[in-house]
């Protein structure tokens, strides 16, 4: 029943999107329109790692999911605000100087290629930067005390595990935006269309994010078609060195294929996996 209420929420925040995508249309003509689609679709793609990542937190840190919709929302509104203050900074700063695309480029180039070869099954949030830094502020329980971020103790006051996850996740954003904003600037730099898109694509990510809790092992190779968005979006800006431009209706269609073919591949390996246990089975 969860997973079925989370599939039409993430219907209705994409149709909202859509409405929305229409509104631009009408108000700021077609070439707006797709970039707006574009930078939604970008968002919506790379957001796909970043929520594998906080299935790993919870796990990790054995939080049911009843306590998890909490983390998620604080994450959510967190997201929202640091995209804000990124996209405003970044919009500004390329403006002035346009030669730091060339530098999002490379930055993107190596973030994708990157995901091909780095392995995230053995990895230890306990020594994420930003748990050691709150460690050394205030002492972490490690014992959940339901959906509390702070408990008293003999008088004394400690951080639990949910909290901890919840900074995970903040900090895992701020990373994560290093990466998904100079993307959407491989699309577009108006600082309404870049923001608006990363904001309706951050509102269906917890709706998102428990449809893929359930069907993690259905999708394991999005992450490959993740980074393959992220070398595609760095050699569009790359390129622009050589005055070679890639249409924005090209990028939007690229992107949409990488996407679509990741879905497709990984559930044509989920089919083949199961059909083999069930032989073995019988």
């Amino acid at each position: 029943m969860k997973t079925k209420k989370s599939l039409f929420n993430l219907i209705f925040w994409i149709i909202l999107s859509i409405l929305f995508n229409i509104f631009i249309f009408y108000t700021r003509g077609e070439a707006s329109a797709i970039e707006y689609f574009g930078g939604y679709i970008v968002e919506m793609s790379l957001s796909l790692d970043n929520l594998f990542l906080f299935i790993m937190v919870f796990s990790s840190f054995k939080i049911q999911e009843e306590c998890q919709e909490r983390v998620l929302l604080y994450g959510v509104i967190g997201a929202m605000v640091l995209r804000l203050i990124f996209i405003l900074l970044g919009v500004a700063i390329v403006n002035k100087f346009r030669f730091l695309l060339y530098m999002f480029g490379l930055i993107l180039l190596i973030s994708g290629l990157k995901i091909f070869f780095k392995e995230n099954d053995n990895e230890q949030f306990n020594d994420n930067f930003a748990v050691k830094n709150l460690k050394k502020i205030i002492p972490v329980t490690n014992v959940l005390h339901g959906n509390n971020f702070f408990v008293k103790n003999n008088g004394k006051l400690y951080a639990t595990p949910l909290f901890v996850a919840l900074i995970i996740i903040e900090f895992s954003d701020i990373i994560f935006a290093l990466d998904s904003i100079p993307a959407i600037f491989s699309i577009t730099t108006n600082t309404f269309i870049v923001y608006t898109s990363n904001i309706f694509a951050i509102l269906g990510l917890r709706s998102m994010y428990y449809i893929l809790a359930k069907m993690n092992n259905m999708f394991r190779f999005m992450k490959y078609g993740v980074g393959c968005i992220l070398i595609f979006t760095g050699i569009k800006l790359l390129v622009l060195i050589l005055k070679i431009e890639i249409s924005v209706i090209n990028s939007v269609l690229i992107i949409i294929i990488i996407l679509l073919g990741s879905i497709l591949l990984s559930l044509i390996f989920d089919s083949n996996t199961k059909k083999k246990k069930r032989k073995i089975y019988h």
